[in-house]
This record gives structure tokens, sequence and C-alpha cells, in this order.
């Protein structure tokens, strides 16, 4: 079955830029909406689409969330838009997504950039965030600030907690509610952890941009990177956790322009 995802879409940009499209995919529990301030940068020089992957942001709730999945509703995607050729952005989940679209179609792909994120399967990291987001479905909040409090008797980070509520919408019936397709995340949970899909490497350009202080990529998951991504370069900014491209935003940008033009 073929979704329709919801996208940002910035259109052509303005003059005759020479720059392929960026297509953004975000990660767990995020949506397009949280790479605005750095959509409003890139669409200067280029167009920008930035996915709402199936189960998050406005995009529908079904059941699956193998990667080869996911690629293929993104794959379906672009072909509704047009789009033949682009450069690739993932962050965490996201970046899975991006590594398997990109060996299962790397004609597509002129660059590939993956932030935070190796090609390997991760340990149950979650719990406290389904616990989190459950305790709000069950508390029935009326205020966000309600909301926010149910999740910090879960959590103790309110970074966290702040970045999940970007999730919450409130019904017709005046309660805070989820958006995400959360029993289906929590269903594919086992999907989401695992190694992106595919059997060949991108041969292509890649980038792989980490946080100094983020534990998701580590020097030791080299000869896995590399298998995926032969052609990869590494980058790492020292500091960043895995939110690298909220707390380290013009840092992040610059490193993948950079990265595009010289490649």
């Amino acid at each position: 079955m073929t979704l329709q995802l919801h996208c940002i879409d910035t259109g052509a940009s303005d003059g005759e830029s020479p720059a392929l499209p960026l297509v953004v995919l975000h990660g767990l529990f995020g949506s397009a909406d949280n790479w605005r301030s750095h959509i409003k940068q890139w669409q200067n020089d280029r167009r920008v689409v930035a996915v709402d992957l199936r189960n998050h942001g406005r995009s529908p709730h079904v059941e699956g969330m193998r990667y080869a999945a996911m690629a293929s509703d993104v794959i379906a995607l672009l072909d509704d838009l047009g789009i033949e050729r682009f450069d690739l952005l993932g962050h965490s989940m996201g970046g899975k997504v991006a590594m398997t679209l990109a060996r299962s179609t790397p004609a597509r792909v002129a660059h590939l950039i993956v932030a935070d994120i190796a090609p390997v399967a991760y340990d149950h990291g979650h719990d406290d965030v389904f616990a989190a987001m459950r305790r709000v479905e069950a508390g029935r909040p009326t205020s966000r600030r309600d909301a926010m409090a149910l999740m910090q008797e879960e959590i103790d980070d309110a970074a966290t907690c702040q970045f999940l509520a970007t999730n919450l919408l409130r019904g017709d019936d005046g309660v805070m509610h989820w958006r995400v397709g959360l029993d289906e995340i929590g269903a594919g949970y086992e999907d989401i952890i695992a190694p992106p899909d595919g059997d060949r490497p991108f041969e292509g350009p890649a980038l792989l941009i980490r946080g100094g202080a983020s534990p998701y990529v580590q020097d030791r998951q080299r000869d896995t990177v590399e298998a995926v991504m032969p052609n990869v370069e590494w980058q790492t900014l020292e500091g960043a956790g895995h939110w690298l491209h909220a707390e380290q935003p013009d840092a992040f940008r610059d490193a993948i322009n950079r990265f595009i033009a010289n490649s």
C-alpha cells in the first residue's frame, strides 16, 4: 500500500540555482516541523522537502515500521513531486531510512548525509518515553502544561519532554492528544532499533555527522559504517549530543553545505 506522506515542500528556489533538491528525514517522534529553521536557511539556495515519515507528524498511521517500507513511502512521495535526483539527509531513525533508500535506489541519491546514527542494531532505549506518553494518554490533560507535568513523572530531562510535546494537539474534546501513531510505533519498535534494510553498499558520496557527546556513533563501528557507505566522510561536532542539529545548528548546516559543495 502506498501512503500519501505529508511534507513541507518549499518548491523551486528563486533564480536558476543548480543545486539539487534536499530531502530531509526526521528521527523517532520527530517531524518535518522540527526542521523549519534549517529549511528557512536552505530554501534560499535550493528546493527543500522535509518529510513526515509514517506514523509521525501529519502523515497516516499504519502498521509496520520496517525501513524498506518507510523508504518506499519516501520514494513514492518524491515520484509524486516529480523529483528524480536529490541530496538526502536523515537524522537518527531518519538516517536509517536514508541509508535504506540510498542502497535501494542509489542512482537517485547524489549525496547522502546521515546524522548521528550508525547502521547497527541498538538496545531498547525509549522505555521511559513510551511510559511518559502513555501516562499522558491516560491522564487526558487539557493543557500542554499539564501534559508536561505528567511526562516529567517518567522523564527527568525537560528538553526531552519539550521535544515530545511538539507532538501534542488539542482535540475537539479539549484534551491533548498525540499526533504520532503511538500504537503502531510501539508495535514496530523492534524494527526501529534494527539495522537499516538493504544488502549492498551505497557507493556515492556520503557524510556521517555525529555529536561528540552522543553515544550513538562510536569509532568501533567504523568498519560497519564503511561497509554500508564505503565513500563516507566522518564529521564530529564536538560538544554536541544526539540532537546536534538543534544544539549546534550553524555548525551542522555549515558541515553539510561544505560536504555537498566539495564532493
